[in-house]
Parts: structure tokens; C-alpha cells; sequence
């Protein structure tokens, strides 16, 4: 594919040199061009229009779209403005500008450093800021950052300039999140080429190797549309591109409960805290923060502060085996059960709705599903409350249930949950945990198996199998002997939440876009609810006490708002199904919604 093509472009800042070359590359690939500089010399003084008048020309003379603007990046919208005025739209922004003032630290005045704070930091926040809310609208855009390496690693007589620059990058790390689910693609790029600025610290000979030409074709791939890449941190120079990444040690943990922290114990532990030999490389906040809080949790709850080896991925499986978690209790009444049954979609315009919503109901009870409930926040204690040898958070799970007496529609139970086995599946760690449930008699009703897969956790030389996992079984080959169909409600996730999993994943934009989500999605215990009354309702006559075992492996996300169909297969006594979202469907009763009228149907 040719890369660029037809986007109208916002190049902003220093336009003799790296930021012709953008100009000029852009061009050249069908882009409509906004060239954007004060014509101020490299200490930020003076301005003028020939800089950019110059870039201008050139683009034209050769076939090109481009126009001029003389504006200071502070006022951004000034600089947006041309490109909308002119072209109607604006798709890219490449935030170019820049100036130097070195000072050592001790000589750098106040206006040193407001001036290189305000042309790289605020310019660079209030261009994007202007054109941040168009690239929303249009459900598309590109944003380059431009950074240095004396934001990276500093330099001497450059601490003005330093800040500015890892400030960019901080900048673009945020909108990289913010701006996901609208399809904005942020990414920061720290060029090492020939400029006005680079020729004042470096050889001339040096100068000339590091082309322009060099650095622009990375802008261009990253701000294309086949590119998916957001949030990085790239170093490119004389045709060589580097990707940059944090590197973290394991650390060491230097206090108990019951005594405080002090200085000696951090002498003592200096040398695991420094140790990179099992270095992990964190690349969001969660995963940044993860290994604390467990830490914590492990410390509160009375762990030796002594931190024994694991492997780079976290998962240490001789800690983790036969670790026996602390006994979780759950007290509910009927308010929870119905609570439940109108999260998993019982609705009272289903027959015998009244068996699963009305607590005086001859024949009240509890869906067997609802064993998840208890079991869950064992299983979650045990996952994030700081195992020994697991510092890792859940994101898929397999789950088999068995039930061994009816479940009472009130009481307290409690879940006694054990690690039994941690796999390594190269791409990915699998933890297998059985969590056992009693009533108030001490008697055992129920039992679930949660096999969680951990993803970017594999490759510490563990086992693949396990003859402890209880895995699920393919459907015959045949078509499905019978099918059910029911659209889950918009807000169903909301409702599902208040039975006890309140991951702001399934109710927060803001929170799903960092998890990789255009909107929050459902939670999959919810679907397992849906498809467990479809067997029901379909097989068991809508009996509970026909359900003795489920076993289900997830697969995809479900949206809230989505048609869920249940294909079912009958051997026997058992019956295989498969859940999924059934977009026929979805499109039919889009094509019947009020939103679809006034549209062309095509």
C-alpha cells in the first residue's frame, strides 16, 4: 500500500532541516500539507515567513497540496485552523517545533527555561489539544511526538531542554490510552538527524551521515493506516530505527508487618534491588503497579519479607503449588440471588421468571451458575493477594463447577481455595486453582476448577499439561441439535457488576481503552450465566437440580447490547454447547430500530 495518500497534514516547527524533510516526504505521498514555522532563529528570537514560504513552494513546484502558517505553536488553534479552513479536516500532526538554549544547570535563567518549556512542552500540548477533538469526531488520527535523547538519558548544559522532551513523552504515553478507542494512534519518535540544532552539538562530518531523509520514512509508517503501533518511544538515525522499553529489577521486599522499615534494611537488600539478571519490562501502569500492591497484600497479610527467586515472568511454580489461600466467607440473602438471576438476563417476561425473582415463590432457587459467585473472589484473592511466586494478573479464565447439593437461597458460605498446578504455554502462563465451597454445615456444595491464563507470563521453563486440569470437551461434528437466542441488554454489564465483580473494565470507557476495548465489555461469568439458563431452559425444563457439572473455556469478548446464541448438542446425559455473539441478528434488529430509519438500506 502507498503510504500516506490523501491525508491532510499538520507539520509544525522547523521547517529547515528534519521538519522540511516530513514536509516535503508527506508531500510527495499524496498528503495535503499545513507548514507551520514562526521563522525564529534557533534561540527562539525574531520571526519571519520565509522558512516556511520556502517549504511551500518547493512542495508546489513539484505537484504538491501545501500551505503556509507563521503562527507560534502556543497558539494552536491557529495552526489547526489553516489546516481546516484549507483542507476541511486534519488527520496528522507532527510535533516538530523546537529551539535550544544550553545552559549549565547553575546558569539556566528563568526565561531559559519558560521559553524551551513553553515552544516544546506547551506548543506540542496546545496544537494537539486544537486537534484533538476533530480526530475524535472522525474516528481517526495520527499523532507524532518528538522527543531527544537528552530527554531520555540527559545531557550535560541541556537540563531545560531534558525536562521538555521526556515531558512529550509522558504527554504522548497518556493520549496513546486516551485516544484508542477513537482510532488515534500517539506515538513519539526521537530522531538523530542533521538541523539547525543538531549541527550546533556535533561535527560537521557527523551532521552530514545523519540525513533527514532518514527519519522521516518512520514518521510516515506510524502514521499510516495499516500502522497499529501506539505508545511507543522510538530512537532512528542514519537508517537504523531502535523501539525503547522500561526495564525493571525483581526487587527485593524490605519490611514485615510488625516492623517497620529503615534504612539498614535497605543496605541490606541494595544488592537484589539493583540486580537487572531477572529483569521484567512493565509497559502499562497496571502492570507497573501490579507487583506492588501484591507485595503489600503478601506483607499485610503476615508474608516473610524475605523475596525468594522467581523467574523473569514472575511465576516461580515450587512456591505456588499446593499454596492453600485464606479462607474467603460470603453471606446472601435472596436480594443477592435474585440480584444475580437479573444480571445473567432473567427477565419477567420469561416463563417461570417467578422461580428465579420472587423470594416467595413456592419453588425459589438459585441458578447453578451462581456457584461462580462465592468461588470468584476466592479465586481473585488468590491471583492478585499476593501467592508466593505469582506476581501476575488474571485476563482469561476456564472454569468447570460441579455441584453437589442444592444451593440455599440465603446463608453464609465459605470457599477454601488451592494453587494445584502452574503451566507454561510459552506465550502465556496457565494457573490452575480448585476452590471448594461449604455451607454452614461444613458440608461441601460445590466445587469449581478456575484455570486462568496469564498472558506474557510463559517461557519459565514449566510443564505444558497437567493431569489435575479438567478441560473441556469439543461438540460432535453434526449441526446443533437445538438453539437459543437472547439479546443481552445495554446495561447489562452494570447490572451483572453488583453481584461482586466491579473491574471498572465493564463500566468505565476510559478504563476498557486501556485494556485494548472500544467500550467496556461484558463480563464473561455473565455469558457463562446466559448460556448455563439456555441449557437449562432447553435440556432441564428449567430444573436446577438436573445441572451437576458445567465446564466452559472463554474465548472472545461479548459487547453489552449483543445478541448471544447457544448451539447445544445432546449425548446422553451430557450436552455440549458453544455460546456466541450471533451478528445476523444483531443486524436485524438494527435494521428494525428507530436509529435505522431515514437511512439508505443497502
Amino acid at each position: 500500500a502507498q503510504f500516506v495518500s490523501t491525508k491532510f497534514i499538520l507539520i509544525m516547527g522547523m521547517t529547515i532541516g528534519i521538519g522540511r524533510d516530513y514536509a516535503l516526504a508527506f508531500a510527495a505521498r499524496g498528503a495535503s500539507v499545513v507548514v507551520n514555522d514562526l521563522g525564529g532563529d534557533m534561540k527562539g528570537g525574531g520571526r519571519g515567513t520565509m522558512a516556511a514560504d520556502k517549504v511551500v513552494e518547493e512542495i508546489r513546484a513539484k505537484g504538491g497540496k501545501a500551505v503556509p502558517n507563521y503562527d507560534s505553536v502556543e497558539e494552536g488553534e491557529k495552526l489547526v485552523q489553516t489546516a481546516l479552513e484549507n483542507f476541511g479536516r486534519i488527520d496528522i500532526v507532527v510535533n516538530n517545533a523546537g529551539i535550544l538554549r544550553d545552559r549549565s544547570f547553575a546558569r539556566i535563567s528563568d526565561q531559559d527555561w519558560d521559553l524551551i518549556h513553553r515552544v516544546h512542552l506547551r506548543g506540542s500540548f496546545q496544537v494537539t489539544r486544537a486537534a484533538w477533538p476533530h480526530m475524535k469526531k472522525n474516528k481517526y488520527g495520527r499523532i507524532i511526538m518528538v522527543t531527544s535523547a537528552a530527554g531520555i538519558y540527559g545531557n550535560f548544559g541541556q537540563a531545560n531542554y531534558s525536562a521538555a522532551k521526556l515531558g512529550v513523552h509522558g504527554m504522548a504515553n497518556t493520549l496513546a490510552i486516551e485516544g484508542k478507542k477513537d482510532n488515534i494512534k500517539v506515538n513519539t519518535v526521537a530522531p538523530m538527524a542533521g538541523s539547525r540544532m543538531t549541527e550546533t552539538v556535533m561535527p560537521p562530518d557527523v551532521v552530514q551521515t545523519l540525513k533527514p531523509e532518514y527519519v522521516a520514512p518512520l514518521v510516515l509508517y506510524l502514521t499510516h493506516d495499516s500502522c497499529e503501533e501506539s505508545g511507543s518511544l522510538f530512537e532512528v538515525g542514519g537508517g537504523w530505527i531502535g523501539k525503547l522499553r522500561w526495564e525493571r529489577t525483581i526487587g527485593a521486599t524490605c519490611r514485615t508487618k510488625d516492623k517497620p522499615m529503615t534504612p539498614e534494611d535497605v543496605r541490606e537488600n541494595w544488592d537484589k534491588i539493583t540486580d537487572f539478571t531477572d529483569a521484567t519490562h512493565p509497559t502499562t501502569s497496571t502492570e507497573s503497579t501490579g507487583h506492588m500492591l501484591n507485595v503489600i497484600q503478601t506483607i499485610e497479610k503476615g508474608g516473610s519479607k524475605k523475596q525468594r527467586s522467581t523467574s523473569s515472568r514472575g511465576i516461580d511454580p515450587d512456591q505456588a503449588i499446593n499454596q492453600k489461600m485464606k479462607p474467603t466467607t460470603f453471606t446472601f440473602t435472596n436480594k443477592e440471588v435474585i440480584l444475580y438471576a437479573l444480571g445473567i438476563g432473567v427477565s419477567t417476561q420469561q416463563e417461570d421468571y417467578l422461580k428465579f425473582l420472587f423470594e416467595l415463590s413456592d419453588d425459589f432457587c438459585v441458578i447453578p451458575s451462581f456457584a461462580v459467585i462465592p468461588g470468584f473472589s476466592a479465586m481473585g484473592d488468590g491471583l492478585v493477594g499476593g501467592i508466593p511466586g505469582l506476581n501476575v494478573d488474571p485476563t482469561k479464565m476456564l472454569i468447570h463447577g460441579e455441584l453437589y447439593k442444592p444451593f440455599p437461597t440465603s446463608g453464609t458460605l465459605t470457599s477454601r481455595g488451592t494453587i494445584v498446578d502452574v503451566l507454561d504455554k510459552g506465550s502465556g502462563a496457565v494457573i490452575l486453582m480448585d476452590v471448594e465451597i461449604f455451607n454452614e454445615k461444613k458440608e461441601k456444595i460445590a466445587y469449581n476448577q478456575f484455570s486462568t491464563f496469564i498472558v506474557g507470563a510463559g517461557k519459565f521453563g514449566g510443564k505444558r499439561s497437567s493431569d489435575k486440569a479438567r478441560n473441556t470437551a469439543n461438540p460432535p461434528s453434526r449441526a446443533p441439535d437445538a438453539s437459543m437466542s437472547e439479546k443481552t441488554s445495554i446495561d447489562q454489564a452494570a447490572l451483572y457488576r453488583l453481584s461482586g465483580d466491579r473491574n471498572p473494565l465493564h463500566i468505565d470507557p476510559s478504563f476498557a481503552a486501556m485494556g485494548g476495548f472500544d467500550k467496556p465489555i461484558l463480563h464473561g461469568l455473565c455469558s457463562y450465566g446466559y448460556a448455563t439458563r439456555h441449557v437449562m431452559k432447553t435440556y432441564c425444563d428449567n430444573d436446577v437440580s438436573k445441572i451437576k457439572a458445567i465446564k466452559v473455556r472463554f474465548a472472545k469478548p461479548v459487547l453489552p447490547g449483543q445478541t448471544l446464541q447457544t448451539d447445544m448438542w445432546k449425548e446422553g446425559s451430557r450436552v455440549f454447547f458453544q455460546c456466541k455473539v450471533n451478528n445476523l441478528l444483531n443486524l436485524s434488529q438494527y435494521l428494525d430500530s428507530d436509529k435505522y430509519h431515514g437511512y439508505n438500506r443497502q
